[in-house]
């Protein structure tokens, strides 16, 4: 299934550039600084994008590196070291640590390649203008959590108890989860809230999702609970509870519908990083949003559970997992 997004600027896609990307100043040696919650497969491929652009970690690029493993409360030190260390520009992976980063500066550039609800959580003014000297990309996700559960539901049509696994102490998701409580009223489905702030309460909603039983699991991603996505998957492989991700599947979930981040946003995310490096001012560039949505449907997992995909539903997936 492919739907086509309202992108404000460029379409999210890979142009293959020069080596020698034209306009950096000879001899110049570029820092940025990246602040996260955990090493994820988009950092890779965001610097390999820099690469081909002509940004050379060891040769013309230095990358200041800070991973808060969870801790969302080293956000704000991580980013007034940055500061310190006069970066040219910041890579911010969480909407904690964007404004983090925007109370620490109002001149050092950042960019958020893959950002949750930007002009909600206050990042950002607007997407067509986001002002100030932040911009980025979004993942829409607010958009799209009514679809998920939508095909979560024709998909398993006995679901009526789905546990949602999200970060609530990221603000970012506050509006996600008003969302699915507005479709699944319109489903008549029921949602269990099972919210975690921070890495040790993981065990504790896995062990209320045990005694609960739900019908399924809707996972909101972000950079929490995907720096633990591979632990989710685990017990709900373990006990046989269909799941819906947001981001193609390569860890044994049920379904995922969304960008993907990895292959689409956190290159596009390279691509702003060479513009403003050039010259291009963050308030003139307006936050991009995705135009491919991918439908991943995972046939073992499904066969795994005694379920069968309706045919409505499988003819529209953009990836079968056999």
């Amino acid at each position: 299934m492919r739907l086509i997004g309202l992108a404000v600027v460029l379409a999210v896609g890979l142009t293959l550039a020069p080596l020698a990307a034209k306009g950096q100043q000879a001899g110049k040696i570029y820092r940025i600084g990246l602040i996260t919650v955990t090493h994820i497969p988009g950092e890779e491929a965001f610097f390999e994008r820099l690469r081909e652009l002509g940004y050379v970690e060891g040769q013309n690029l230095v990358t200041e590196r800070r991973y808060s493993e969870g801790r969302a409360e080293r956000f704000p030190e991580f980013a007034a070291e940055l500061v310190r260390l006069k970066v040219d520009i910041i890579i911010v992976g969480t909407t904690p640590a964007a404004l983090a980063v925007k109370d620490a500066t109002k001149t050092i550039p950042v960019v958020f390649p893959t950002a949750i609800d930007p002009v909600g959580a206050g990042v950002v003014a607007s997407l067509a203008r986001p002002g100030g000297n932040i911009t980025g990309l979004t993942t829409q996700a607010p958009d799209l959590v009514a679809k998920r559960l939508q095909l979560f539901k024709e998909a398993i049509p006995r679901l009526s108890r789905i546990a949602v696994l999200w970060n609530a102490a990221n603000p970012a998701n506050v509006q996600l989860w008003r969302e699915a409580e507005d479709a699944a009223r319109v489903l008549g489905v029921t949602l269990q809230s099972q919210a975690v702030r921070g890495p040790t309460d993981f065990e504790r909603v896995f062990a209320a999702m045990a005694r609960e039983r739900p019908d399924g699991l809707l996972l909101i991603v972000d950079a929490l609970t995907l720096q633990h996505r591979t632990q989710i998957v685990d017990f709900v492989r373990q006990k046989r509870i269909p799941s819906m991700l947001e981001q193609a599947d390569q860890f044994g979930g049920l379904m995922s519908y969304g960008p993907n981040t990895t292959t689409e946003l956190w290159p596009r995310g390279a691509v702003l990083v060479d513009k403003i490096l050039k010259g291009a001012k963050p308030s003139d560039l307006p936050i991009e949003q995705p135009t491919k949505f991918e439908l991943v449907i995972n046939l073992k997992t499904a066969k795994a559970l005694g379920l069968t995909i309706p045919p409505s539903v499988l003819g529209r997936a953009d990836q079968v997992i056999e």
